[in-house]
């Protein structure tokens, strides 16, 4: 009896899991919050307005999100160029997220 037992949840699992393919798989996005925390607080801080070195102050920037795209990718001023260090995805997580540091 135990050997059916087992054998019918073993059956059981491999049909539910023969349903799954990697397609059904969604990636991970990236945290914007958790990547501007390890890459960007030592300059913005943690509320976007610390200013080290010329660093933009967030929470009184007019840049849009692509503007802040571009500047995150390419670098500006003393801020270095982060392409080499985050994938496209990864920067504009982090763009977003420095959206929310914005007045509206």
């Amino acid at each position: 009896m135990r050997k059916l037992l087992a054998f019918g949840s073993l059956l059981a699992m491999i049909l539910l899991f023969s349903n799954m393919t990697v397609d059904n798989v969604q990636p991970k996005k990236p945290d914007g919050e958790k990547i501007y925390k390890q890459y960007c607080v030592t300059c913005h801080g943690l509320r976007g307005d610390m200013g080290v070195s010329g660093a933009a102050n967030f929470i009184e920037s007019k840049l849009k999100l692509d503007e802040r795209i571009k500047v995150i990718t390419n670098g500006r001023n003393n801020m270095a160029s982060f392409k080499a260090l985050l994938d496209k995805d990864k920067i504009k997580a982090v763009a977003a997220y420095t959206m929310t540091l914005t007045k509206n």
